[in-house]
C-alpha cells in the first residue's frame, strides 16, 4: 500500500474472506485503507475459484492513492449456469468477468452490484463483509419438521373451509 504513488497510485489484491471481517491487525489494516486510501470496490468471488489449493471464498479489493474512501461498491461474481462451484476441471475463465467490465464504468446497483458508505462499514468496527442485500437466504430446515408443519397448516386450512361450507349452507337456506 505504501509503495503506492501519491494520487496516482491504483492497486488491486486478492484476499481471502477472514480479512473482510477480521479483527486486531486486520481492523487496523481496513482502518488505513479506508482513511488513507479510496477503496473503491470489492469483487466478491464464489467458492472454489482457487481449487484445489483452497475453497474458501475470496475478493478482489480495488483501492487507489489520494483520498480517504467514502463509499464501496461490492459486486458478487456469479457462477455460470450449470455451475455449483469451480474445480480444476471447470476453473474460472477470464470471459466470466465480462459482467463486471460491462458494470464497471457505469455503475449503478444491480442484483450483483450494492454500494455502502464508509461511516456504515466505520459503525460495524471496520467489517467489510457485507453480503448481498438483493439474494434473499434460503432457510433449509429439517423435513420431519417441515412436514409436521405442513399437515398442521392442511388441518387449519380443512377446519376453515368446513367452517366456511356451513356458514354458506346457513346463508343459502335460509
Amino acid at each position: 500500500m505504501h509503495l503506492l504513488k501519491h494520487d496516482t497510485g491504483r492497486a488491486a489484491v486478492v484476499l481471502p474472506d477472514g480479512f473482510l471481517f477480521g479483527e486486531g491487525t486486520k481492523t487496523n489494516l481496513k482502518r488505513e485503507l479506508l482513511e488513507e486510501f479510496n477503496l473503491h470496490t470489492i469483487v466478491r468471488l464464489p467458492k472454489g475459484v482457487f481449487s484445489p489449493y483452497t475453497g474458501i471464498n475470496t475478493n478482489l479489493l480495488f483501492f487507489e492513492k489520494g483520498g480517504p474512501t467514502k463509499q464501496v461498491w461490492f459486486f458478487e461474481h456469479p457462477y455460470p449456469p450449470g455451475y455449483k462451484s469451480y474445480s480444476r476441471s471447470k476453473p474460472l475463465t477470464i470471459g466470466e468477468f465480462d459482467l463486471e467490465k460491462k458494470w464497471w464504468n457505469k455503475r449503478k446497483e444491480t442484483e450483483f452490484a450494492w454500494k455502502v458508505s464508509a461511516k456504515d462499514i466505520v459503525s460495524r468496527n471496520y467489517n467489510l463483509d457485507f453480503k448481498n442485500p438483493h439474494v434473499v437466504d434460503v432457510v433449509h430446515r429439517d423435513p420431519e419438521e417441515l412436514t409436521k408443519e405442513y399437515e398442521e397448516v392442511s388441518k387449519e386450512l380443512n377446519q376453515v373451509r368446513d367452517k366456511l361450507k356451513q356458514e354458506l349452507m346457513k346463508a343459502l337456506t335460509r
